[in-house]
């Protein structure tokens, strides 16, 4: 060990390694060509022709599922929103239809939460139950998308479904619901039997493809979401690309690809009111019950702002997850916690690996460049020792950060051969937190904070 200055211990190695990463990255151009956006025949069905009506207050639902069907059964094509405002409730979307918002056009969905009964299936932080409708759903669909220049509109606030979530008080809030269902998925009780819906404030997703194939998010704005933005589930074939997001609120997430394969997200911004992106696989007894793990996910040319994380991996992870492959990224902001987190505990376990991340540029974060919890939530009061096995970081520059690492395991728990490979980082302040991990710093340089 050499020490660098006072506080900071890190191991450098006075020559070069050599690197796999040829090894390593070789499996991207493999993955990307199992990506292939959906491709729609050239039809469009334009809602103001269904009766949609375009100010901002009559309700549009039953004028947009109209197109939807029409769209359908003609074989596929566009599901067409003209500029202006059209309010709305849930989206169900079927299989060869593309919703598209040309630019100008609002879609404003409606914060009643009678509006997105009758329940569906769906997963509620990583637990399968029947609860409220995303805003915009498909189950068991082939070719969909939502694309287009406009702006998607969830109308969340403290006043509507942010209230949920309980931080400020009251009565309307998804705690006692949200045990209910954990009981549920522990017991072993069917999905069939796990009902949820009016007044147990279980708030839903905004975008949500379940179970389908040939998925396509691209080119919309996302504003006030009542909770995780773009949400595919049990999917293959997603890509999202060059979606802006900006929806502050708990539980606010980007994208949150959760037991998929064969994944896109590429020139996207995301500033969140929590991980940017978070890859998921299924939460507790239940993820261990579906057991799919995300696997084969490629993250490039994104931008991160507000966050706790800009990618993610957990704390939903109980079916693992494994070769993500994260580039070219640029991440910045004082409420940014970190650049990679990794996050589980001995109850939600889950294997996660082969996380590579290379050519990234931070302007500032405000916990750490790499953080691994495995002390999240239960922490070590469980059975499933969670695993991070893999994990490599190269050419990462950063400009401010506190600290480099803030990673903790625990005995039993698995973290091993994290490296960080030709990094810079500067005006760091605090003392790097390892705890029960093999993490090491090689052939980078470390500025601390004048």
């Amino acid at each position: 060990m050499k020490k660098i200055f006072p506080f900071f211990l890190v191991t450098l190695l006075a020559t070069p390694l050599l690197r796999a990463e040829q090894a390593e990255w070789a499996q991207v151009p493999g993955i990307l060509a199992r990506i292939q956006a959906p491709v729609f025949p050239a039809r469009d069905f334009v809602i103001m022709n269904y009766g949609a009506v375009t100010d901002g207050k009559t309700d549009c639902t039953a004028a947009i599922g109209k197109a939807i069907a029409a769209c359908a059964k003609a074989g596929g094509g566009r599901v067409v929103v003209p500029a202006g405002e059209f309010f709305t409730g849930p989206i169900h979307l079927l299989s060869n239809v593309e919703l598209h918002l040309e630019a100008g056009a609002t879609l404003k969905f409606n914060t009643d939460p009678k509006a997105c009964l009758p329940a569906v299936f769906t997963r509620f932080e990583g637990i399968e139950c029947y609860n409220y409708s995303p805003l915009i759903y498909a189950f068991e669909q082939t070719n969909v998308a939502v694309t287009g220049q406009g702006t998607l509109d969830g109308q969340a606030t403290e006043e509507n479904w942010l209230r949920w979530k309980g931080k400020k008080g009251g009565t309307e809030t998804q705690t006692a619901a949200n045990g209910r269902l954990k009981k549920m998925a522990e017991s072993g009780v069917p999905v069939e039997q796990r009902r949820f819906g009016e007044g147990d404030y279980l708030r839903p997703n905004f975008i949500q493809f379940y179970r389908c194939r040939n998925v396509m998010v691209e080119g919309v704005r996302i504003r006030r979401s009542p909770m995780w933005e773009i949400h595919p589930v049990l999917c293959t074939n997603v890509t999202v690309r060059g979606v802006d997001i900006v929806s502050h609120g708990p539980n606010n997430d980007g994208c949150d690809p959760e037991s998929c394969r064969d994944v896109l997200i590429e020139n996207c911004l995301f500033d969140t009111g929590d991980d940017c992106i978070a890859i998921k696989s299924g939460r507790n007894a239940d993820g261990r019950r579906v057991g799919v793990p995300s696997v084969n996910l490629i993250i490039r040319g994104c931008t991160m702002r507000d966050g706790h994380g800009g990618v993610t991996i957990g704390s939903e992870i109980s079916g693992s997850c494994s070769n993500v492959f994260a580039e070219n990224c640029e991440m910045s902001s004082p409420n940014l916690t970190c650049a990679l987190r990794l996050k589980s505990n001995a109850v939600r376990g889950g294997v996660e690996q082969n996380i590579f991340m290379r050519n990234v540029k931070v302007g500032q974060v405000s916990d750490s460049v790499l953080q691994i919890d495995f002390l999240y939530e239960e922490g070590t009061n469980g059975l499933f020792k969670p695993v991070a096995r893999n994990v490599v970081m190269e050419n990462v520059t950063v400009d401010h950060t506190p600290r480099v690492l803030n990673v903790r395991g625990f005995p039993g728990a698995e973290i091993s051969n994290v490296r960080i490979y030709n990094s810079t980082f500067k005006q760091i302040e605090k003392p790097d937190v390892v705890k029960d991990a093999d993490v090491k710093l090689v052939n980078c340089s470390l500025e601390p904070a004048k």
